[in-house]
């Protein structure tokens, strides 16, 4: 009897971590199309919200960059293979972002390298690599 109950006890902790893995996964699957939405869509003042709070307090986005993401529009966000974990609460993806400059209609290409850590106390999933950078040549 002990043994059976034994049993059941691991398989119960197995099942609820295995829950709380599959819940962390459908956040992020969540957060980065909701992030990725959003850069297409060319709002970078609301993506901004997705860097972790205490990397946007430390860098704040300055006057000077919010008007460098007003120049430009996001023709393509391509994330390739997606996210690939890096530990048990951090996953990093690679994502190339083709960009139109209003003003000359050039294209050009930059390559986001984004770091996503697991805030397990809130629950939510937060960029701690920035916003792209989109000055690179």
């Amino acid at each position: 009897m002990r043994r059976i109950l034994s049993i059941l006890v691991v398989l119960s902790v197995l099942l609820l971590a295995g829950c709380a893995t599959k819940t962390r996964s459908d956040a992020l699957t969540t957060t980065l199309k909701a992030y990725g939405s959003t850069l297409r869509w060319g709002d970078f003042r609301s993506a901004a919200q997705f860097i972790d709070p205490a990397v946007r307090t430390a860098h704040p986005l300055t006057p000077l960059q919010l008007a460098r993401y007003q120049q430009v529009r996001v023709s393509e966000y391509d994330d390739g293979a997606g996210p690939v974990p890096s530990g048990d609460f951090d996953v990093q993806q690679t994502v190339l972002i083709n960009l139109v400059n209003i003003h000359t209609q050039s294209e050009r290409s930059v390559v986001d390298h984004q770091r996503w850590h697991y805030d397990e106390k809130a629950k939510h999933w937060w960029l701690t690599s920035g916003l792209p950078d989109i000055t690179q040549d």
